[in-house]
């Protein structure tokens, strides 16, 4: 998740919210926990730890996440923002590409269906048998 910040500090500021906020949600679904501390999450974003516990403490200030001396939390908003902000991330790997189906195709239902909308998905399979069609 290092990426070269920006040199605004508006935009910076924008840019360690919305990393923060999807490592701490990436890191509650792998089951590291609700409760998380600065380290943890600074080895995740690749920084250091005097920038890491400043964006961490701006976002506690504007109630993104909780603090409990060194411990972390996403706060209700900040889950909700988290989620926003990592699906937004990954947007271009999670959303079907061309050919595949939706989270709501019936070929997530059984092996006939998925078999079926496969084979409607690629097509007939034409075989050139001279006037065999």
């Amino acid at each position: 998740m290092s990426e070269v910040q920006p040199k605004s500090e508006a935009l910076r500021q924008m840019f360690w919210r919305s990393e923060i906020l999807q490592v701490m949600y990436w890191l509650r679904g792998e089951g590291f926990g609700d409760l998380v501390d600065a380290p943890l999450i600074e080895r995740f974003l690749g920084v250091e730890a005097h920038i890491g516990v400043t964006y961490l403490d701006r976002l506690v200030d504007d109630g993104d996440v909780t603090r409990d001396g060194e411990w972390y939390a996403l706060s209700a908003r900040g889950l909700e923002e988290g989620a926003l902000e990592f699906a937004s991330a990954f947007e271009a790997l999670t959303r079907p590409s061309h050919g595949e189906c939706s989270d709501d195709c019936w070929c997530h239902a059984s092996v006939d269906e998925a078999e079926a909308c496969a084979s409607q998905r690629n097509g007939p399979h034409h075989h050139d048998h001279g006037d065999e069609w």
